[in-house]
C-alpha cells in the first residue's frame, strides 16, 4: 500500500496547508488557523516540526498583503504609480488651465466620501490627444488634453475629474495591487515549497517590495475592471449632485467621448469600458429630468481656462 505521505508528496501537503489557511480565514485568524493546520500535520506525520516551522513563518509574511495599507503607504504607491505615468506623459504646459483644474478636482474632492489623503489630491492635464485619464491611489489624478477637449462645459469637466475621484474613494487602485500581488506570491509558494533554502521567506519579502513598479505598469496598460468603472461613475454622479452640477453631465461627456473616440487605439477603449455600456448602466441610477440650464458663470471660466487648448 502507497504511503499517503509520499503520494501526495511534501510539496503538495505545504501547499495545500498554505493555500487552505489563507483562503479560509480572515485576516484575524489567519495565523491561528495555520497553527491548528500544522499541528495536525505534524501529528499525523504529514509533515514534520521544521516544515511546520517554515509554513508559520510563509503565513505570517504573506498575511501581510492581506492588511489595509496605511495612507503613508498609500501615498508612496500613488507616487510610484504616477512616476510611471509621467515617463509615458509629459506634462501640459499651461498654468492657467493646471489651476483651473486644480479647482474643480479640489472642490470635487470635498464633496467625495474620502475629502482627504495624505497627500492630498493633485491634478494635472498631460500632452497627449488621447482620450483618458488616469487615477493613481491616494489622489494623484492625470487628464489627458484630449478628455479636456471633449468636455464643452464646466459640469462635464467636473463629471471626468468627479469620475477619478471616486476611484480613489473606494482605493480601486489599492485593490488591484493587493491582488497582484497575491497571485505572484502563490505563484512562488507553488514552485518553492520545500526546496531547502534559507533565503525562501526573505524572498517573498523581496516580492512584495520589488514588484511595485510591475504592478503600477499593469494598472495604467490594462485599466481598472468594468465592475469599478460604472462604481466610479455611480460615485461621480453623487459628487456632482452635491456641489449643484449637472449629474448629466457624466452622460453627455461620454456620448462626445464615443463620437470621438477611434477602435482600436492605445487610449481610452483599452482602459474602460465602452461609452454606450456606461451610460446603459448610468441610467439604472440616474434618469435625467429635462435640461439644466448652464450657469453662465461657469460657462465663461471654462472657456477662459480651456482658450487655446490645441
Amino acid at each position: 500500500m502507497n504511503d499517503p505521505k509520499s503520494s501526495l508528496g511534501k510539496t503538495g501537503i505545504f501547499s495545500l496547508i498554505l493555500i487552505l489557511t489563507l483562503f479560509l480565514s480572515s485576516c484575524e485568524t489567519v495565523q491561528p488557523v495555520a497553527d491548528v493546520a500544522t499541528a495536525v500535520g505534524v501529528l499525523s506525520g504529514k509533515i514534520d516540526s521544521q516544515e511546520a516551522e517554515k509554513i508559520s513563518q510563509t503565513v505570517g509574511i504573506f498575511s501581510n498583503s492581506f492588511e489595509d495599507f496605511t495612507p503613508e503607504q498609500e501615498y508612496y504607491i500613488g507616487r510610484s504609480v504616477a512616476a510611471n505615468i509621467l515617463r509615458t506623459y509629459k506634462p501640459y504646459e499651461n498654468e492657467k488651465l493646471r489651476n483651473y483644474l486644480n479647482l474643480i478636482g479640489k472642490s470635487c474632492s470635498l464633496a467625495s466620501t474620502r475629502p482627504e489623503t495624505f497627500g492630498g489630491y493633485h491634478f494635472l492635464v498631460v500632452a497627449s490627444d488621447e482620450i483618458n485619464a488616469f487615477a493613481a491611489p491616494g489622489g494623484l489624478i492625470f487628464i489627458s488634453k484630449g478628455l479636456v477637449k471633449c468636455c464643452r462645459s464646466e459640469d462635464e469637466l467636473a463629471a471626468v475629474v468627479a469620475h477619478e475621484i471616486a476611484h480613489v474613494q473606494y482605493k480601486h487602485g489599492l485593490q488591484a495591487i493587493r491582488q497582484d500581488r497575491i497571485t505572484q506570491v502563490l505563484g512562488m509558494v507553488a514552485e518553492e515549497a520545500l526546496k531547502d533554502r534559507k533565503a525562501d521567506n526573505q524572498q517573498l519579502a523581496e516580492l512584495f517590495d520589488g514588484s511595485i513598479g510591475d504592478i503600477t505598469t499593469t494598472l495604467i496598460a490594462n485599466g481598472y475592471s468594468q465592475n469599478q468603472e460604472f462604481r466610479a461613475d455611480q460615485g461621480a454622479l453623487y459628487i456632482l449632485a452635491a456641489l449643484g452640477y449637472d449629474p448629466g453631465a457624466l452622460t453627455r461627456v461620454l456620448q462626445t467621448m464615443k463620437q470621438r473616440l477611434k477602435p482600436n487605439t492605445a487610449d481610452f477603449y483599452r482602459t474602460h469600458p465602452s461609452p454606450d455600456s456606461r451610460i446603459r448602466e448610468i441610467s439604472k441610477v440616474y434618469q435625467a429630468h429635462g435640461s439644466i440650464p448652464v450657469n453662465s458663470a461657469r460657462q465663461k471660466r471654462f472657456l477662459d481656462a480651456t482658450e487655446g487648448v490645441d
